[in-house]
């Protein structure tokens, strides 16, 4: 389980104080405008080691992946799918006081890059892929909110592909999953972490979308989405320039 005690980290730049149930650190924020990605070695072998998050994508993949967000019938297909998402999406955000931009960048993203099929009940009973739904979630995060017992039986874990499938409890265990994160990295839990506040703030994001997919290229392609004016317009109702939205 990642409910543990951390060791303080120390803060170099604008290195986010992950210093688990320290929410006091939370007052030192850096407002330098390094790049919120940029993760120190000391950072990575930390996160490597508590979460096991590993390096970026190979290039080729990178440039895959890159290559598929410019497939605009792609993009509209992922846009309408997200919308009717909305719902449950700014629900759950609220609840949970989490920035919704984030979780509908994170779905844009999975649902963006998924891959043909893999969502089909067959295909995820069989064992093949690993992770479902919208969100791509896998069955240890529903023990990590202990909705599993840790050691799930078969039945377990037929019901638990079950309620991945569906898209709404999926988006439903997204925002649980980022709320737990903001706890597990000593964050106050009722911050909704704003990227355009502070680099402080764009740090804890990009942390977040780093621990949810493991790889380091990850968290920049998120806080592109969050930019995305066609999202906020989704999410919001208006476009990127409205005063009172949360990046």
């Amino acid at each position: 389980m990642l409910r543990q005690s951390w060791k303080a980290i120390a803060l170099t730049g604008v290195t986010i104080a992950m210093v688990l149930g320290a929410s006091d650190m939370w007052a030192k924020r850096d407002t330098t405008q390094s790049d919120p990605t940029d993760f120190t070695a000391d950072e990575l072998q930390l996160l490597q080691r508590r979460f096991g998050v590993h390096g970026p994508q190979p290039p080729l993949a990178q440039l895959f992946t890159s290559g598929v967000d410019q497939l605009q019938p792609l993009r509209a297909q992922t846009l309408d799918r997200l919308n009717n998402l909305k719902p449950v999406i700014l629900r759950e955000c609220s609840r949970l006081s989490v920035n919704p931009m984030l979780v509908a960048a994170v779905l844009f993203d999975e649902i963006q890059h998924s891959k043909p099929g893999e969502d089909l009940p067959f295909i995820a009973h069989s064992g093949l892929v690993k992770t479902h739904g919208p969100g791509q979630l896998g069955i240890s995060e529903l023990i990590h909110q202990n909705l599993l017992p840790a050691n799930p039986s078969q039945d377990d874990i037929v019901w638990a592909r079950e309620l991945l499938l569906d898209p709404a409890a999926n988006v439903r265990l997204l925002a649980g999953k980022m709320n737990r994160l903001k706890r597990d990295l000593g964050l106050p839990k009722e911050s909704i972490l704003e990227a355009n506040r502070s680099n402080f703030d764009a740090k804890a994001i990009a942390t977040l979308a780093y621990l949810h997919n493991g790889k380091l290229d990850y968290p920049a392609r998120i806080l592109r989405y969050m930019q995305d004016p066609a999202l906020h317009a989704l999410i919001y109702g208006s476009q990127i320039s409205h005063p009172d939205i949360t990046v």
